[in-house]
């Protein structure tokens, strides 16, 4: 293994703070822009679209409307199915279920998450993974198969975007417009958008002058670049390509542009770190000696693994690795929360060193192989993990720029891309830029959501979340939201989100028994749960604001992050305190009339 310098503890975290420092970008979450306005193709276009859906306007009465095709509406509305609530209506502005993987259809895209955990309900279904580690294509067919294996389709109403929601202290009901002209009357309102559904791109000067072709990676034009998201991208065989952007979308598509460009600049900011893929075709023969149960165990270990609560032998992936180590260091006696977290700091040292000394063995310019090292602790950023993107460095017709810093990129111009002073003329633009994972809910959710009194879901949340166990708000009757935030974060988001569905599943069940037709928190149990996230949050803010920047710290600015918002003790211990809920049988913190 190669040697990493500097060696010491206290030498790497230097760098640490210093690579961050040179980073951080006063404007925050400001650096980045929605694709709107004169920007709005990079977002609104759906170059993947059947011809559009001609229909007349649906004015209707619903129990249950979910806007989101997703896993989240998906899973929300087959456990409702499971638990006899059938009159639900899906809205979705794609023209087919699968949420993030009906747009992200980039060459190289796959799940970093194994199959026979990522993939909900295999064991209900019968389904076969493909591979260990799912390409997009077959997430999103999988979609398609959920859609028909519940019944799903009559239900659903695609190429349907939402205007507007507001309750109705009359009827007791959520009514939501479209811009098809569909009025809708829902007794219960469920907001299923997910997290990675709404495009960003870089705050540079020029994006709309560029003469060339551009788009953002969740809306791959195949019609320019050939190809698909196995085959060759064979007309870039004479195009100039810039990608902007080497987080967990643009590792995936690097090596696959590097193959055909004629030539490819990438410009980073900040390093991925890259762990090993190592996937390989599924075992149909182990697969179908699991013993009944096997999912839910597997993806249960899966969480305690990947946080060093139990030996990961069945899985034992990059996920799990650093869990691994913490575990074996782990001393006979009892430990001081400062012990604690001094272990669990060497333990991240020790595969950073090892995704550093990964580069180091594979990408054979040195210069190169120093602006790919990745110089924060692990979860700082989401890790990645890939087998061909190192080596596309390796490539005669591949640049990497280091786009941090005074280096920054300053401008798009007619011709192309201009970073540290420096001029780079390209035909292609590709911007890998990611999505609105933080902000206010106006920056990740596209319409007005005014609940009792008129009280404004984006004020409601101004200052961040608040929620009972990040499901419902208080005057915001029968109104659910099954996502991320003031609940388990994990790894795998279909494991959580399939949890938040069973709850709400149950929540609903029970209101029907106790013929209950409003569903509310208290301001109280509100506050409360608020309280409770903050309190289970020990890890102090300066964890977060010494971090790389990115979306997993608010950007370096603090204040809400994804892990400040989140049930610290994790998803086991959050589906513990769930079920303690559901078991004292009172429904405590909600109001039921």
């Amino acid at each position: 293994m190669a040697t990493i310098s500097p060696e010491s503890p206290a030498e790497i975290l230097a760098r640490y703070r210093a690579e961050r420092d040179k980073r951080i970008d006063a404007k925050g979450n400001g650096q980045y822009v929605d694709a709107v306005g004169t920007l709005a193709r990079f977002g609104d276009a759906d170059p993947n679209a059947a011809p559009r859906i001609e229909r007349d306007p649906i004015t209707a009465e619903v129990e249950v409307l979910i806007v989101g095709a997703g896993f989240g509406g998906l899973l929300t509305a087959a456990r409702l199915k499971e638990a006899g609530i059938t009159d639900v209506r899906i809205l979705d502005l794609a023209s087919d279920f699968g949420g993030t993987w009906y747009w992200n259809r980039y060459p190289g895209v796959q799940c970093d998450i194994e199959s026979y955990s990522y993939l909900p309900l295999l064991e209900e279904t019968g389904y076969v993974a493909k591979h260990r580690y799912a390409y997009g294509d077959e997430i999103r067919e999988y979609s398609q198969f959920l859609g028909r294996y519940f019944d799903l389709y009559p239900k659903a109403s695609f190429q349907t975007r939402v205007t507007d929601v507001e309750w109705d202290a009359a009827t007791q009901r959520w009514q939501v417009n479209t811009d098809r002209g569909d009025r809708f009357s829902a007794r219960y309102f469920m907001l299923a958008v997910g997290r990675v559904s709404r495009p960003k791109l870089p705050g540079i000067p020029g994006i709309e002058k560029f003469r060339g072709h551009s788009f953002h990676t969740s809306r791959w034009d195949y019609g320019y670049t050939g190809g698909d998201t196995h085959a060759d991208l064979d007309k870039l065989g004479d195009k100039r390509v810039a990608v902007i952007g080497t987080g967990a979308t643009g590792i995936q598509l690097i090596p696959r542009v590097a193959k055909t460009a004629k030539h490819l600049t990438v410009f980073q900011r900040t390093p991925s770190s890259v762990g090993i893929r190592g996937n390989h075709a599924t075992d149909v023969e182990w697969y179908k000696s699991q013993k009944p149960g096997w999912q839910e165990y597997r993806r249960s270990l899966f969480l305690d693994a990947a946080s060093g609560l139990c030996d990961d032998s069945e899985i034992r992936d990059g996920w799990t690795e650093t869990g691994r180590i913490l575990r074996e260091g782990k001393p006979a006696h009892p430990e001081t929360p400062e012990e604690m977290g001094k272990r669990a700091m060497m333990a991240d040292i020790q595969v950073m060193n090892g995704r550093r000394a990964r580069i180091d063995e594979t990408v054979k310019d040195r210069e190169t192989a120093e602006k790919l090292k990745p110089w924060y602790n692990l979860f700082c950023k989401r890790p990645t993990f890939n087998d061909e993107f190192l080596d596309a460095f390796n490539r005669p017709n591949v640049t990497l720029v280091d786009a941090s810093g005074d280096d920054a990129i300053s401008e798009i111009t007619e011709t192309g891309v201009v970073a540290g002073g420096k001029d780079y003329p390209v035909d292609l633009i590709i911007y890998a830029s990611g999505f609105q994972v933080i902000g206010t809910v106006g920056q990740r959710v596209t319409f007005p959501v005014k609940g009792r009194d008129g009280v404004m879901l984006e004020d409601h949340w101004g200052a961040g979340m608040r929620t009972l166990h990040g499901l419902t708000a208080h005057n915001f009757p029968n109104w659910f939201y099954i996502g991320q935030g003031q609940n388990a974060v994990a790894a795998n988001y279909t494991t959580t989100v399939d949890d938040q569905a069973k709850h709400l599943a149950y929540i609903l069940t029970e209101a029907k028994k106790r013929d209950a037709t409003v569903i509310e928190p208290t301001a109280e149990a509100e506050q409360g749960w608020l309280d409770e996230i903050r309190a289970s949050n020990k890890r102090p803010p300066e964890f977060y604001e010494n971090c790389t920047p990115g979306y997993y710290n608010n950007e370096g600015k603090g204040g809400v992050t994804i892990w400040a918002e989140s049930y610290a003790p994790g998803a086991t211990a959050f589906n513990a305190l769930l079920k303690t809920w559901r078991d004292a049988g009172d429904m405590k913190g909600l109001t039921l009339r």
